[in-house]
């Protein structure tokens, strides 16, 4: 659910939506609460960490992946990593493989296949299908893309693209709004260009925020919990283990492959086979039902838009139901709080606002015309909701430390600042020599100061991490980093014909590395990585270096915001993959290149899949109605100085005001750890209910609210739940490919 990616990833449920910037689900069961030891990691180092097959099947599951999330993104927007479906997927295969070679005999036994798959190869399955899955939406293929080649107005097509002879004028072949249509070429040059330097900058965060502060990254930590529970961790008997280790060893909450040695009883062994094979046909029925809905969709279309409220609310005002098995699943991922949050966005923007531009003739055209009817007056409200809501929550990203290190360290300068004058004070700082030097009292002994602030300080825990074989090495980091921004301004260039300058293209590259830092730190602490909020920021900040009066200032904005995004979304991918292979034991350098391999594969699927759609289908329609592709151009053209519809600065205004007021609630009430947080309306899923028709958002909720039945009312626990949402996204997502070959032979609906 990018603009935030959600998903069981962080998962996304790889953070990491798109469009909605909410916490993932996913990952309120119990997680690992602890880090590995140096014992454990060095244990796991010396297994297989970068092997073929993994590397493999984790490029396939992520191709499926991308062909689902194109599929669900030029829909709504949202998009999943799936990192948890991956992992399970990864050892059911292996699984399955074994099983199958010791079934057909003693000889193809001997054979090994699917023997030895290990949690650190899973790791590595997942972060590739992960990395590959979430290209659609990290190279903008559901959002810049489309917004460029079908939502242009006539004045915003930059003459240079038009007068290149491999692009398609929109306006040649008919298209009345304009825009470009780019060969399939340069849509793989962009897409490689933006698709590894976020990979490249994330590595010097790692060791920071996760081995130095360890940032939870809930669903990294949940995805890497489920992976041990596959392979014989956290059950059973092996639960007493993590008991014994934690008073052996405090912060040790990991098993390793000791299970055995602790006598495992047949029984266990058993309730686990039982167990297994109840999530696996729980995931292959789910996945069925969900796939023969997509088929029998594609010949009943009506299914699509159900008038559930009545033929005169269904066609004029848009409340219908889209009871799609797939969008039931992403609200059980989603959670009840965001979903509910989606509703009354929904009631808010299609029951209340739009009635009111309607009747009042602030939006006089059909409801559902983007241009002049209401379904594009209030996306104007909701694109200020979500910049309000972004603005804020970056902000207190940025405020907060400045905060904790001015309560630390505040004082102390004061005092010393005070006592000596600023220029002893700042003199004695620099001095190398006073090693012992203390802002607020010169004559303290430097000996007797040092022991007095240790004794006073908690003894630091020591940072366990991979063998340094497995770490990415600095000069790896530094060539990677210049090869894949100097990569990613000439790949521009060439792509869009020089539209970006050098200068410009560098300022929006600062600006990415700089907001994703943001992101990834958002994402560790709260399992959000808002990439729409940043992406937005930077279309803001661009306006100020952009003058209005350039003819190509709207395509230029949205550029630079794609990249912005893009560099967020893998930096947040790569360390919340790197959370799952530290708390495994995986080689921080085997996911690295893992990750890169699947972000080239999937710029290059991703542009190829994007291509399919639109040449199949109708962009944009009734099916697949691109509505972040809106937001990207109403917000370019927002700060870009184009004129508002009528009244919706003041409404715009109003709206944005509230939600700044209430994200900085739920700011206060995260912080501290309130109960009633979830009831605090969040910006960014009222924006989602809002731009989205009501078909979508009335599916999404009863998925949350099947959710809420389960985990809370029923008191069951979540992963059944989880495996169903996977289920029911991936029959949909990966049956869509079946309805793009009936589409494309033309095969007639009923």
């Amino acid at each position: 659910m990018s603009p935030d990616r959600g998903s069981p990833r962080r998962s996304s449920t790889t953070s990491h939506v798109s469009e909605s910037d909410e916490p993932s689900r996913g990952t309120s069961h119990e997680v690992l609460d602890s880090e590995p030891s140096g014992c454990f990691l060095a244990a796991r180092s010396s297994q297989p960490q970068f092997t073929f097959r993994a590397l493999l099947l984790g490029l396939i599951i992520g191709v499926l992946i991308a062909f689902s999330n194109t599929y669900f993104g030029l829909q709504t927007g949202w998009i999943s990593g799936m990192a948890m479906p991956s992992a399970l997927i990864g050892f059911a295969y292996f699984k399955g493989l074994r099983a199958l070679m010791s079934g057909l005999g003693e000889g193809f036994a001997r054979l090994g296949w699917g023997e030895g798959f290990s949690e650190v190869e899973n790791v590595l399955v997942q972060t590739v299908a992960g990395s590959v899955g979430t290209m659609p939406l990290g190279c903008g293929f559901v959002g810049v893309i489309p917004a460029l080649e079908y939502l242009l107005k006539p004045g915003e097509t930059p003459r240079e693209m038009v007068a290149d002879p491999g692009v398609i004028n929109a306006l040649a072949v008919g298209d009345k709004t304009g825009g470009f249509r780019l060969p399939l070429s340069k849509l793989v040059l962009w897409a490689l260009g933006i698709c590894f330097f976020g990979v490249v900058s994330a590595v010097p965060l790692r060791k920071e925020v996760i081995v130095r502060e360890k940032l939870k990254f809930p669903s990294g930590t949940a995805t890497a919990l489920m992976i041990s529970v596959l392979h014989g961790g956290e059950k059973g008997e092996g639960k007493k283990d993590v008991d014994r280790e934690a008073e052996e060893e405090e912060g040790r909450a990991l098993i390793d492959e000791s299970n055995g040695e602790n006598g495992s009883t047949n029984a266990h062994e058993q309730a686990m086979k039982q167990d297994w094979k109840r999530q696996i046909r729980l995931l292959t029925t789910s996945f069925g039902v969900s796939g023969a809905y997509t088929v029998i969709s594609y010949f009943i279309p009506q299914l699509h838009a159900l008038p559930i409220f009545g033929t005169g609310l269904s066609n004029k005002w848009l409340w219908e139901l889209n009871p799609s098995p797939a969008y039931v699943g992403q609200g059980i991922i989603m959670g009840p709080a965001t979903t509910i949050h989606m509703l009354l966005g929904a009631i808010l923007g299609w029951g209340v606002l739009s009635p009111l531009a309607k009747h009042q003739g602030w939006a006089s055209g059909d409801v559902g015309d983007w241009n002049t009817g209401s379904k594009g007056w209030i996306v104007w409200i909701s694109l200020a909701i979500m910049l309000a809501d972004a603005i804020v929550s970056l902000g207190w990203l940025v405020l907060r430390p400045s905060i904790w290190y001015s309560r630390r360290y505040g004082p102390q300068i004061f005092c010393g600042v005070r006592e000596h004058g600023l220029k002893d004070y700042l003199l004695n700082l620099s001095n190398p020599k006073m090693r012992g030097y203390s802002p607020v009292n010169l004559s303290d002994n430097p000996r007797t100061a040092s022991k007095q602030v240790r004794s006073d300080t908690p003894p630091e825990v020591e940072e366990h991490d991979a063998p340094p074989e497995h770490l990415i090495g600095v000069k790896t980091t530094i060539v990677g980093a210049i090869l894949s921004l100097t990569f990613c301004v000439i790949a521009v260039r060439v792509a869009f014909n020089a539209i970006l300058s050098i200068p410009l293209a560098l300022y929006a590259l600062v600006l990415a590395l700089l907001l994703s830092i943001m992101g990834v730190r958002a994402l560790g602490e709260t399992d959000l990585n808002p990439v729409s909020g940043i992406s937005k920021l930077t279309q803001l900040l661009f306006a100020f270096v952009t003058p209005a009066s350039n003819p190509n200032a709207v395509v230029i904005n949205l550029l630079a915001g794609a990249i912005s995004e893009a560099g967020a979304l893998q930096a947040g991918d790569l360390l919340q993959d790197l959370k799952t292979g530290h708390l495994l034991g995986a080689s921080p350098k085997a996911q690295f290149w893992g990750q890169l391999i699947g972000s080239a594969v999937g710029a290059v699927v991703s542009a190829c899949v994007y291509k399919l759609y639109t040449a199949v289908y109708t962009i944009p329609s009734g099916m697949f109605q691109i509505p972040t592709a809106y937001v990207w151009v109403f917000t370019a053209r927002l700060v870009t100085g184009s004129g508002l519809p009528p009244h919706a600065p003041v409404v715009a205004g109003g709206a944005a005001a509230i939600f700044a007021v209430l994200t900085m609630v739920r700011i206060y009430g995260n912080a501290r750890k309130a109960w009633w947080v979830s009831y605090v309306p969040g910006g960014i899923a009222v924006a989602v209910g809002m731009y989205n028709t009501p078909s979508f958002t009335l599916a999404r909720t009863a998925g949350g609210v099947l959710a809420w039945w389960w985990t809370s009312w029923k008191g069951r626990a979540e992963t059944p739940v989880i495996v169903l949402a996977s289920g029911l996204i991936l029959g949909e997502g990966l049956f869509s490919i079946v309805n793009l070959g009936l589409a494309s032979g033309r095969v007639g609906h009923l």
